[in-house]
């Protein structure tokens, strides 16, 4: 499979075309189809993988795992740690939560 079909096919199911995929990614808005015959550089093809949500590798056709290095947490690499205070004073611990939940909200709307 090419990079441009792995694109495609991808996009299709995060319900995005490819020319919005394009633009979301900083291209113009046919860029990915010149893909069917010219190799895209790195920084184009990290930027679709980032609007997709899925590794470079996997756009590459070097793995079939979408995202290999994601845990089951789906809050994976998102630190903690950092919410423990704001502006020196310690978070409560319901407003904690709040941001988190935030978190996976804006952690579920990427895909979209």
């Amino acid at each position: 499979m090419t990079i441009f079909e792995r694109v495609k096919e991808t996009a299709n199911l995060r319900k995005i075309n490819l020319q919005t995929l394009a633009e979301k990614s900083g291209m113009g808005i046919n860029s990915i189809y010149g893909w069917k015959t010219k190799t895209p550089s790195v920084e184009k093809i990290s930027a679709v993988a980032d609007v997709l949500n899925v590794s470079t590798d996997y756009l590459l056709g070097r793995t079939d795992e979408m995202n290999p290095a994601q845990s089951n947490n789906e809050l994976s690499g998102f630190d903690e740690e950092i919410m423990m205070a704001f502006d020196g004073k310690p978070i409560p611990d319901e407003d904690k939560e709040k941001l988190l939940e935030f978190a996976r909200f804006l952690r579920s709307q990427r895909g979209k």
